[in-house]
């Protein structure tokens, strides 16, 4: 499947040189540093769409065995296969375990400050507070709003006792170090996400479809997860970690909630991928406390409900955009002198990466290595004068025909220069893609030299 305009953010920065990564991250994407830094080290054994996405499905095997293995120490050994099983099967999972970017790391991370938590506070020594510590300063590295699931840390251990709170604290304050500072740095540069917009309570309604990935498998996951509290309520252990994992589902989108409405918008649904794990976790907890036969036909019906899901996802616009059958578009209709423009130059990233770079000429191109500061790439502003010679444009933008979302100038500067709209295509989901061509004659089909007409692959 081809790969989203975020997963060509990562590529164009894992691409850079150590000093020019360093130079994009002081304007955009800055608390992204330890991933990108990670990926630029990654991509020097290949860039094939498999090898870079191979560390989010590691990831994913990591958060599952760490699922598995929590699960069995808060309650048995198939409580935990089950809480993995259900983790890995639902489609969130498998679209960040094969998406370049560190949502899935995220996961892994926050599973792991719990995982070291229960083990600091069941088997105390000193040294697994410190493990505890190294979790939390991971898991800030990876996401920063992942360290939103630490209110739920506080909480379990508050209603624990005092005392384990008070050892606590020191230990989670010394992890919350470099989450610290890659939350400055994203504020900072908080232009970046300019573009999300101030969430209103219907936000929370989406949260099983947030979780899950699609809308049946969300509702059956949220259905099971409040289960395990009522199902445990009698055993103090129980209650009080299953408390953590009440919370460490509920409380991150309320405080993402809050912090838009106090600060700055940032509700987006991935930034509480960290989140998914706790839902696994009360599922697997909630199904071990059942009967076999319950439980088997219970855990069916979540599998099976995420199937569309999965299915869906394998498709070649499983990541929304798609950008090899937009090349494909143009390949099979571009005639020897066509030019190509973009709606949003660092569109370009992700055509070049998928076959693109001789499909037309690129008119607007003054340099191939993207601008210090940002995904974009340096452009003449001259259109008019850039398309001299050309009578025939393809142009490449995000959104639709009425909804364009990037590139509306240049679209309206073709129209002035004697170009008109002969043909468009819709390529990839929401927010999609558009592929059109742009002709300076009035019949393409009477031009002599016109001798293939472009056609939807």
């Amino acid at each position: 499947m081809s790969q989203s305009s975020d997963e060509m953010a990562t590529l164009s920065a894992a691409r850079r040189s150590a000093t020019g990564l360093w130079e994009l991250t002081q304007h955009i994407d800055g608390h992204f540093l330890p991933y990108y830094a990670f990926m630029h080290l990654w991509l020097e054994f290949g860039q094939a769409q498999w090898w870079l996405r191979l560390p989010s499905a590691i990831a994913t095997g990591v958060a599952a065995s760490l699922i598995a293995d929590l699960g069995r120490r808060l309650h048995s050994l198939p409580a935990g296969v089950t809480a993995a099983t259900v983790y890995v099967f639902l489609p969130s999972v498998s679209y960040h375990g094969q998406n370049v970017r560190s949502y899935a790391f995220a996961a892994a991370a926050a599973v792991l400050a719990a995982w070291t938590l229960h083990r600091a506070v069941e088997e105390p020594e000193r040294r697994g507070w410190w493990k505890y510590a190294a979790a939390v300063a991971l898991l800030g590295c990876t996401q920063v709003f992942a360290l939103l699931v630490l209110s739920a840390h506080l909480l379990a251990v508050a209603l624990y006792g005092r005392g384990v709170l008070v050892r606590m604290l020191p230990f989670m304050a010394a992890g919350c170090a470099p989450g610290a500072v890659w939350a400055a740095v994203g504020f900072n540069e908080r232009h970046a996400i300019s573009w999300i917009e101030l969430p209103d309570p219907t936000v929370f309604l989406a949260l099983p479809c947030t979780a899950a990935g699609t809308a049946p498998a969300g509702y059956v996951l949220v259905a099971l997860a409040p289960a395990a509290p009522l199902l445990l309520r009698r055993h103090r252990p129980h209650r009080l970690w299953v408390t953590l994992l009440a919370g460490w589902a509920l409380l991150p989108p309320i405080l993402l909630f809050g912090l838009s409405h106090l600060a700055a918008p940032v509700y987006v649904d991935r930034y509480l991928f960290a989140t998914v794990p706790a839902y696994a976790l009360l599922a697997g907890l909630a199904l071990a406390s059942m009967s076999h036969v319950l439980a088997t036909l219970l855990l069916a019906t979540t599998l099976i409900a995420g199937l569309p899901g999965q299915l869906d996802l394998r498709r070649e616009d499983g990541h929304h955009e798609n950008f090899p059958r937009a090349v494909r578009i143009i390949a099979y209709g571009a005639l020897p002198g066509d030019a190509i423009m973009y709606g949003g130059s660092w569109l370009r990233t992700g055509m070049l990466y998928y076959g693109g770079r001789d499909l037309a000429d690129d008119v607007l191109l003054r340099d191939p290595a993207p601008l210090p500061g940002s995904f974009d790439y340096p452009e003449r502003t001259d259109i008019a004068a850039a398309l001299d010679g050309h009578e025939r444009v393809w142009m490449l933008w995000r959104g639709s025909l009425r909804k364009i979302a990037t590139g509306g100038e240049r679209i309206g500067a073709l129209v002035p220069a004697g170009f008109t709209r002969r043909q468009a295509w819709r390529v990839g989901r929401r927010p999609s893609m558009t592929v059109a061509l742009y002709t300076r004659w009035a019949d393409p089909a009477s031009r002599t030299s016109h001798r293939r007409r472009p056609a939807a692959q």
